[in-house]
């Protein structure tokens, strides 16, 4: 019997994705408002990039950044959440094992492109607030296309050995995974091998990495709170910092989901399987949820590009429709002369 499961499993075709196990009579339920968060974040998204496109005086380096942000965000809901909702609400949970590798890759690799993103946000700040006169000769058109090509590559590189190691591996147990998508560990832990090499990785990718970015940022914004302290008035410290806010906001609704789920995965053990699967969806999809609603509150030139199109819109409408108005009145005094 063993070794009938050992040449089942060694190259398995597919893996089924269990959901949310312990919570499959609530699928249905969990789906509404996974759904109505994926779509607002779609939108929210879209939004931000015809904006940004349509708006010539937001063609500069803190929108483009922002429009790298956007698509991490499309990319990285849609690896995942129409293939939960598709387990949610008509019980489709096989997927094949290339899927499931290319899924697992972009997940983690988007993951660690945002990160870099967010460095790359805080270090415009930095050249906007503390050095303000070179900003446009610093971070030209060309650095900051080499600055995305750098963040690509990155991500692009550090996540490969992922899906490498996953698929030399034999698989004898089992191939049903406990989860909603096919995140690394969840995959390495149906290996029958020492899965110790990825383990480490993942904690030196997540931390190390992690760390590494998050101590630029906030060297970044230690040198911007110096310059906003040394301004002589209030209200120019305010309206500085003001600047800072949103990008201040979308790190911390990306970094503390992110480290929580990690951290709640890892080491604590005696919390539900259900409760780590709904944080590990969630910090996948808050984030593009709140990054364009937080960017498009925060920002005076999105709010007001934004608004700009809706003013526009109502009264061409208006006008539209009072002048269709005036000349179904004047046919009938035309036609009685």
């Amino acid at each position: 019997m063993s070794h009938s499961n050992t040449t089942d499993f060694t190259n398995p075709s597919t893996f089924i994705l269990l959901g949310i196990p312990g919570l499959e009579a609530a699928h249905v339920w969990i789906s509404i408002p996974f759904c109505t968060m994926y779509i607002i974040a779609m939108m929210g998204n879209f939004t931000i990039l015809f904006i940004v496109k349509m708006e010539p005086s937001l063609h500069a380096p803190m929108y483009y950044f922002l429009c790298m942000l956007a698509i991490a965000d499309l990319v990285l809901s849609t690896s995942t959440l129409p293939k939960t909702l598709s387990i949610f609400w008509f019980n489709s949970r096989e997927i094949d094992f290339s899927a499931c590798l290319t899924q697992m890759y972009f997940i983690h690799c988007v993951s660690m492109m945002e990160s870099g993103i967010f460095v790359a946000m805080a270090l415009d700040r930095y050249v906007a607030i503390c050095d303000p006169l070179r900003h446009s000769t610093i971070l030209t058109s060309p650095v900051v296309a080499k600055i995305g090509l750098a963040i690509v590559l990155r991500g692009s590189m550090i996540v490969l050995p992922f899906p490498f190691l996953v698929r030399q591996w034999p698989y004898c147990r089992t191939n049903i995974i406990p989860h909603t998508y096919c995140e690394h560990m969840a995959v390495a832990n149906l290996a029958c091998a020492d899965v110790r090499v990825s383990s480490y990785y993942g904690l030196f990718m997540a931390f190390f990495m992690s760390s590494l970015d998050l101590f630029f940022i906030a060297l970044s914004y230690t040198q911007i709170l110096r310059v906003i302290f040394s301004l002589p008035t209030k209200d120019a410290r305010l309206k500085t910092f003001g600047t800072c806010v949103s990008h201040i906001c979308v790190i911390s609704a990306s970094y503390i989901p992110a480290f929580f789920s990690f951290i709640t995965l890892r080491f604590s053990h005696n919390v539900p399987l259900h409760f780590h699967i709904l944080i590990a969806n969630l910090y996948l999809l808050v984030p593009p949820l709140l990054n364009p609603i937080i960017y498009g509150v925060r920002t005076k030139q999105i709010r007001d590009r934004l608004l700009r199109l809706f003013t526009i819109k109502g009264p061409k409408v208006f006008s539209w429709c009072s002048g269709s108005h005036t000349q179904l009145h004047a046919k009938p005094s035309s036609l009685n002369h």
